[in-house]
């Protein structure tokens, strides 16, 4: 039961990180957007977009499939951290009666998060993955 749980965590964690990738590449002008609104600009390039979102979506891939977990689980935490970060309004008043931008839609941050420190944590009892059959 563990390793199928593992391989649907792995999974469905991996295709968010690919469907947030491919998004970039599809459309530019969202990715500007939701820069605009989160991130302070802190991304205001459309090609950085692109590049970003085809990184994105080569690490989801990676993930899907349980290749170099020692490298893209740490990676895959790291970048919905910082998309955590981006939303801690959300996660501290998800009903925005305090802070401005509290947004309930954006809570579940918190919980992919944990998801993917739960992965890393337990990617000795992964045994449904490319890794283990390198």
């Amino acid at each position: 039961m563990r390793a199928y749980t593992l391989l649907l965590l792995r999974v469905s964690l991996g295709l968010l990180l690919v469907i947030w990738g491919v998004d970039k590449l599809v459309d530019s002008n969202d990715a500007l957007a939701i820069s605009q609104r989160f991130y302070r600009e802190a991304f205001s390039n459309p090609l950085g977009w692109h590049i970003l979102g085809a990184l994105q979506a080569l690490l989801g891939a990676a993930v899907v499939v349980g290749l170099w977990r020692k490298f893209t689980y740490p990676l895959q935490a790291l970048v919905n951290g910082a998309s955590l970060l981006g939303v801690w309004e959300s996660i501290l008043d998800p009903w925005g009666w305090v802070l401005q931008e509290g947004n309930m839609l954006f809570f579940p941050s918190l919980i992919i998060f944990a998801a993917c420190l739960v992965l890393w944590a337990f990617q000795a009892d992964d045994r449904m993955c490319l890794d283990r059959r390198r």
